[in-house]
């Protein structure tokens, strides 16, 4: 008989572990601790579940020759989430060195690499003053009540569970900048426009729990497209998130990836000789306008990443846009990036934003509504490049107003099917839309400098709602800016009569 377990059911089970560490462990931690024992359990329970098909088909013997190599993960003798079970006192040490002997028993076949290596985090299981025996017994009898195989428990459902948990220990944890979550349908809208195909390479450099890349897996899954050939590529600069997002991977059946922990800016991961590894798809929310980067080494970048021009010091959003761009298949490249409105307008910026509209990268740039970044009432804006544009978009580039396309309900804002579609709709069709979209030519936004500030193309209606203060100010820096170029361009006209 089955054990199914409903997803409505199994996100309640999951979350309620948290219940169990409240006044133990802040809110902000429960991450560290319930994300590396449930990938723990689940990594048992389907050994379990593996062996139990070997021994009805092979038997006992026969199992136990075949060993580790008929197993997707290797969990050795005397480490498994039984024996941690077991154990009654210590419990933490026990923890900690179950999950030490999991990641080295576990390799590559052919590089030989430790592929679970740093996934359990660091957390301090050993601290008795602050878990104590009897708490992390509670914990593992908690998880003990159900069986986490795949039968039980298939990879999407918990996937769409694990990123239930990452969004409530946000919540939780009041989390106010999107470490650990990015909002989840604006993600399946930078997936839809992008694309993916089977085969390809996806990228997010700033990958935190590595949604971007899960988004691409479930596009695939959902239109009947084969899905593990797809490779998925990751860095990510916080160790915790770089561990989630490997977890996350892993619980979502996604095999062929690799996410490394480390600075993209200091320390690129990905490079083949010489050059940065170039991709077919990359989606990226990177860190906002960070000031604490290494500004002069990246004015000599060996990488080339300084192709528009070097960024402020305050403000890194152009050096994580230039790395993208040059992370980019040439043929075919193509990337989606969520960033904060700022970069279509700022003066600091002007020359390399006009340098990058010369070079025809731009695509599409598409104003999103309120609320959409994570925990924050910032407006957010995404914008899309492609190293070889169609034809019919060449020297071109689509605005988007969809700041109306938004649906807010108990406290969150969200994008429903309709509104991915109607955004996607556009972007597909490329042309001009009474009041939410339009093909500008290049050759205008370079006489605007460069500005992508999508009011200053697609001007809302009287009828449609005021302009924000900051939208407000934004139209009218542009404007001013080319009224005033046009006044020195006649002012020269007349003095040279």
């Amino acid at each position: 008989m089955s054990d199914r377990i409903e997803l409505n059911e199994l996100e309640a089970y999951l979350y309620s572990s948290a219940d169990i560490l409240r006044g133990h462990v802040d809110a902000s931690d429960y991450k560290s601790f319930i994300f590396p024992l449930l990938f723990f359990k689940r990594i048992c329970d389907i050994y379990d579940e593996e062996n139990e098909k070997l021994v009805e088909e092979y038997g006992e013997e026969g199992a136990a020759f075949m060993g580790a190599t008929a197993h997707r993960f290797v969990i050795p003798e005397g480490h498994h989430w039984k024996d941690v079970r077991n154990t009654t006192e210590n419990i933490g040490t026990a923890i900690v060195n179950a999950f030490y002997e999991v990641e080295q028993a576990n390799e590559d076949k052919k590089t030989h690499e430790k592929i679970l290596l740093g996934v359990f985090g660091s957390a301090p299981w050993a601290n008795k003053n602050r878990l104590p025996d009897e708490t992390l017994k509670n914990l593992i009898e908690h998880f003990s009540t159900k069986t986490l195989s795949l039968t039980n428990c298939p990879e999407d459902e918990l996937g769409q569970a694990y990123e239930y948990l990452i969004k409530k220990f946000g919540d939780d944890s009041g989390h106010t900048s999107q470490e650990f979550y990015t909002n989840r349908t604006v993600v399946h809208l930078m997936t839809e426009m992008l694309r993916p195909q089977p085969g390809e390479t996806v990228y997010d450099p700033t990958c935190g729990s590595a949604g971007m890349m899960i988004s691409c897996i479930a596009y695939l899954k959902k239109n009947n497209l084969e899905w593990r050939s797809v490779k998925c590529y990751g860095q990510e600069i916080n160790p915790l998130s770089a561990s989630i997002g490997r977890m996350n991977l892993f619980l979502h059946g996604v095999n062929d990836f690799k996410i490394v922990n480390a600075d993209t800016l200091k320390y690129p991961a990905f490079v083949e000789n010489g050059k940065l590894k170039q991709f077919d798809i990359c989606l990226a929310n990177p860190p906002y306008s960070i000031s604490t980067w290494n500004r002069d080494a990246f004015e000599t970048d060996i990488y080339g990443r300084n192709f528009l021009g070097t960024p402020p010091q305050g403000r890194a959003d152009y050096a994580f846009f230039q790395h993208i761009l040059k992370s980019l298949n040439p043929n075919t490249g193509r990337c989606a990036i969520l960033f904060p409105h700022g970069v279509l307008f700022r003066e600091e910026e002007a020359e390399m934003r006009k340098k990058l509209v010369e070079m025809d990268l731009v695509e599409c740039v598409i104003g999103i509504g309120k609320n959409l970044f994570y925990n924050s009432p910032m407006e957010a804006c995404i914008v899309i490049c492609r190293t070889k544009k169609p034809s019919n978009r060449q020297n071109k580039i689509l605005f988007i107003n969809a700041k109306h396309e938004v649906t807010r309900k108990n406290a969150q804002s969200y994008l429903e099917d309709s509104h991915i579609a109607k955004i996607a709709d556009a972007y597909e069709k490329f042309a001009d839309i009474d009041d939410f979209s339009k093909a500008v030519p290049k050759n205008d936004v370079i006489e605007n400098d460069g500005a992508l500030t999508i009011s200053l193309y697609l001007p809302e209606s009287s009828s449609s709602e005021i302009l924000s203060v900051d939208e407000a100010l934004e139209t009218w820096v542009e404007i001013s800016k080319k009224t005033k170029r046009e006044y020195d361009k006649l002012t020269e006209m007349i003095g040279g009569k």
